[in-house]
């Protein structure tokens, strides 16, 4: 402003370099400095209206029509840079106040049950005061920060006050004062020579009492508790029930006096030959159903040799004997167990069979008369029985049991003859190989071992971290391969000679039995390899190509169990948890 005000009077009297005076031009008037610059000298103060005069710059506007802002918080906002009022402050979440809501729900909250704020407190003294009063049930009272009302009353404890002021408060870091300088003194007797009654540093303490037997109250209390424990493990052994069998056909015996268990002649199939089929072919129609069985079948079994009868066991505690050809009757029932029925197994003449059942027995049957021969029991649930293939062992049959056991029996005389347990888990199959001399069993724990006959120690242990259980296995018709079910969705191939190796360039795929002990079964001529599945389909895969050349449904539950038939060249059984069985041409 200064330079402005002296611009005018500067230029006028400054004269140019020349020495010439400026010569003004007529158009403009002549004007002094003073006038020129009037308007930037301040207002002289003898004019009364100026001082009047006073510059607002941020004048208060009052609105035609009053209106009020409101302003919404946010209910998570931690700091609020104004003053707000009581209705802001406390004003609905968003939109209006709903009317229907109680005092407890109205009320702020931060989590599920209610507003928490956040405490500054030492983890080590939380901890301290914690285990202080879990151990001497005393603790500071933390609603006055470890202060009283007053000075002179001192510090304030919750829980066992007494001990609290006994002790002077003292936490499990630091010890009593009172008892500070105090010690528990101990009987004592150093002297050497005194051989029986020499204590040394194992001394008692002066006031310890030795309490060498219960009272009659604690007597009684310990002896209701050790037989509580008692009940509680106990195996209940059940005794066997009554044995029955039930003869379903009218002529057990034809005009010749042949039992049923006499392979019939006139069905065009000779069934006494040892032989297979030349050539296999695929089913494509269902051609019978047997029913009978009340809940799912667990397993079935050929009738030796002629395979002319059928025989199922079933979880509703029966096992069912069923005719294959002509009229495809229920030939008899056989009732023995108390809980469902685990597997069933012939032996080489068929006239026997033995069941296991999940009540812990084995029982020998009858076939043809439906008669109990004997009973075993190991006090163990028995998961698969097998008896040994050799003419001169028929009187030997083996069970894997739920103890990670293979026991053997001896049928005449219901004796134990040889346990083989080296496995981890459950034995769920037993399959015999090489010539049978040796047998394969697999388990839940997750292995293969091979066994010599009566020899206790497993000959051959594979395992690997990638196999799975395997509780389903079969033998080739050729004996020379093994068809172990793999929980991961596979059908797994082992060679069943020499080195029982995995043959890992054959792997069946593309079937769900993953938590299904579904069984699987070799075509007479090995050109097929059938097998259920969870979902109640049935699949055929070629055993060359490990192809999958069919699959269909065949149950409307688990497809638990499927044979092929080993005189016909395209006809298969197959069973499921829905208790039919179903017959396939």
């Amino acid at each position: 402003m200064l330079h402005l005000q002296g611009y005018g009077s500067s230029a006028s009297d400054s004269e140019p370099e020349d020495g010439k005076s400026k010569v003004e031009s007529p158009q403009t008037e002549p004007t002094s400095s003073a006038d020129a610059t009037a308007h930037l000298k301040p207002v002289d103060s003898k004019y009364s209206v100026v001082k009047s005069l006073e510059i607002c710059a941020a004048p208060l506007v009052v609105p035609m029509g009053q209106s009020e802002v409101s302003r919404a918080l946010a209910p998570t906002i931690n700091e609020v840079n104004y003053n707000p009022r009581y209705e802001e402050l406390f004003a609905p979440v968003a939109g209006p106040e709903n009317p229907f809501l109680t005092q407890q729900m109205k009320a702020q909250k931060n989590m599920l049950t209610g507003f928490v704020e956040n405490a500054h407190i030492s983890d080590f003294q939380f901890e301290n005061q914690r285990k202080t009063f879990h151990s001497y049930g005393y603790a500071m009272d933390p609603s006055v920060d470890g202060k009283g009302t007053a000075p002179e009353e001192g510090p304030s404890y919750v829980g066992h006050l007494q001990a609290a002021y006994d002790t002077d408060g003292a936490t499990v870091f630091e010890s009593a004062k009172a008892n500070a300088g105090e010690k528990r003194k101990r009987v004592k007797n150093d002297d050497p020579e005194d051989v029986e009654g020499f204590l040394g540093p194992w001394g008692k303490y002066e006031d310890e009492e030795t309490v060498a037997r219960p009272s009659e109250k604690e007597r009684a209390e310990i002896e209701e508790m050790m037989a509580k424990k008692h009940r509680r493990h106990k195996v209940k052994e059940d005794k066997p029930i009554e044995e029955k069998s039930i003869l379903h056909i009218k002529d057990a015996f034809d005009y010749q006096g042949r039992s049923f268990l006499h392979p019939p002649h006139d069905v065009g199939v000779n069934l006494r030959k040892a032989g297979a089929p030349d050539r296999c072919f695929l089913p494509k129609a269902h051609i019978h159903t047997w029913t009978g069985h009340t809940k799912g079948i667990s397993a079935i079994r050929w009738f030796p040799v002629s395979a002319h009868l059928l025989l199922s066991c079933s979880m509703d505690a029966r096992v069912k004997l069923w005719e294959v050809y002509n009229e495809r009757r229920c030939v008899r029932t056989y009732s023995g167990h108390r809980q469902a029925v685990r597997d069933v197994s012939f032996n080489n003449k068929g006239e026997r069979f033995i069941s296991a059942g999940y009540d812990r027995y084995l029982k020998l049957w009858d076939t043809e008369t439906g008669d109990v021969i004997s009973r075993f029991n190991s006090r163990k649930i028995p998961f698969c029985v097998k008896f040994h293939p050799d003419f001169n062992k028929q009187h030997l049959f083996v069970a894997g049991t739920s103890d990670k056991k293979i026991i053997c029996w001896d049928t005449r005389t219901g004796e134990v003859v040889q346990e083989y347990d080296r496995h981890l888990g459950a034995v769920n199959t037993i399959t015999f190989v090489d010539e049978n001399r040796r047998f394969v069993t697999t388990s839940d724990d997750k292995s293969l071992r091979v066994w010599e006959w009566d020899i206790p120690v497993d000959m051959k242990y594979i395992a690997d971290p990638t196999m799975h259980s395997m509780p389903a296995v079969t033998l080739a018709p050729n004996g020379k391969w093994l068809a172990c079910q793999s929980l991961d969705n596979k059908i797994v191939i082992f060679s069943a000679i020499n080195r029982f190796k995995m043959n890992r360039k054959k792997t069946f795929t593309g079937h769900m039995v993953s938590g299904y002990a579904c069984n699987l079964d070799f075509s007479p001529d090995m050109s097929y390899l059938v097998s259920g599945d969870g979902d109640g389909k049935c699949y055929i895969w070629d055993w060359k190509t490990t192809k999958l050349y069919k699959k269909w449904q065949a149950h409307d539950n688990v497809c638990i169990a499927t044979l092929w038939h080993p005189h016909e060249a395209s006809k298969l059984v197959t069973a499921g948890w829905d208790g039919v069985i179903k017959y396939w041409d």
